[in-house]
């Protein structure tokens, strides 16, 4: 199936006028979206992460559902549910279930995926299948009327993830980084990346920094061929007055924000370094924060884009 790219919404919060004073101690996830976006998948993934998974469990038997789950009898902390909207009455029943368990105090999450109608369309013929919907009409027909018809669960979803360019792996990955939970005494994950902008910017990180402004070891003979990987290199880029600022700045700013970041238990947080080429600048700049980091203590892993490509500019 090919972790925009990605277009993620931020969690909305429940409206505290629509809890009860004592919530049921269920995570409760929701997985939907276009057929062939990658539900499936989503749902196998989710399973791994010790999900207790469900798929196409109609609405009306949701709240009798959740109910079960928090037996005393019961261990069951998370739950996701696949969605689907094959029939009208289904989906209409869908809406006013889940505006019931956010009314009883259960956190819902819901999860919405989609992909971009070329990639679906692919998907569905490498695949040899109908579209669900219109099993006998053009799959592009079937795409366009599911669209029209998740239009207002999309409107309510926490996450909106396009799966356009992903791969299973990239999925994965996503929802690993997304809904693993954190054990006690983990510490947060940084994972620092060098890219080129030459190549597109990288499409599943949380912040990302444009260090073009450094001097530029493309335009120096003997350096062109290495990689910000070689201390000639490192030399080159980070000892003038602006690298030397930037790094400070940069140390200040995840002084303040990682310890922010493991307040609300975030796992993951990935930073990418962008330059022209991705084999320079870039480069040097995240394995200087690499060192930077780690004696600030935290688990820092990195990855070079470009550093493999041939040698363009930056």
């Amino acid at each position: 199936m090919p972790d925009d790219c990605e277009s993620v919404m931020m969690p909305k919060e429940i409206p505290e006028s629509s809890l009860k004073s004592d919530p049921l101690p269920l995570q409760l996830m929701m997985v939907t979206g276009t057929s062939g976006s990658g539900k499936t998948q989503a749902l196998k993934c989710l399973e791994d992460l010790g999900f207790f998974c469900v798929d196409n469990l109609p609405p009306a038997l949701f709240q009798k559902f959740t109910e079960l789950c928090v037996q005393p009898d019961k261990d069951v902390k998370k739950v996701a549910l696949g969605i689907d909207i094959r029939e009208r009455a289904f989906f209409e029943d869908l809406l006013s279930n889940l505006e019931a368990l956010q009314s009883d105090g259960c956190h819902v999450e819901l999860l919405f995926l989609e992909a971009q109608d070329d990639i679906l369309v692919r998907r569905f013929s490498e695949s040899r299948r109908p579209h669900p919907l219109l099993p006998h009409r053009p799959i592009i027909e079937g795409i366009q009327l599911e669209r029209e018809r998740l239009q207002s669960l999309r409107a309510r979803a926490h996450r909106v993830l396009d799966t356009s360019e992903f791969s299973v792996h990239d999925l994965k990955a996503w929802i690993i980084k997304h809904y693993r939970e954190r054990g006690e005494g983990q510490s947060l994950k940084i994972s620092f990346m060098s890219f080129g902008y030459k190549f597109g910017v990288p499409f599943d990180v949380d912040m990302v920094f444009d260090v073009r402004f450094l001097r530029n070891p493309h335009f120096v003979p003997d350096l062109q061929p290495l990689t910000g990987e070689h201390p000639d290199i490192q030399r080159f880029v980070l000892d003038t007055r602006e690298a030397k600022v930037f790094l400070e700045h940069l140390k200040e700013l995840f002084t303040f924000l990682l310890p922010l970041f493991e307040r609300e238990q975030r796992s993951y947080v990935t930073v990418a370094f962008g330059c022209t080429g991705g084999r320079h600048r870039s480069v040097a700049i995240v394995l200087s924060m690499k060192d930077t980091l780690k004696t600030l203590g935290y688990d820092v892993t990195i990855h070079h884009r470009e550093i493999s490509k041939e040698a363009t500019p930056g």
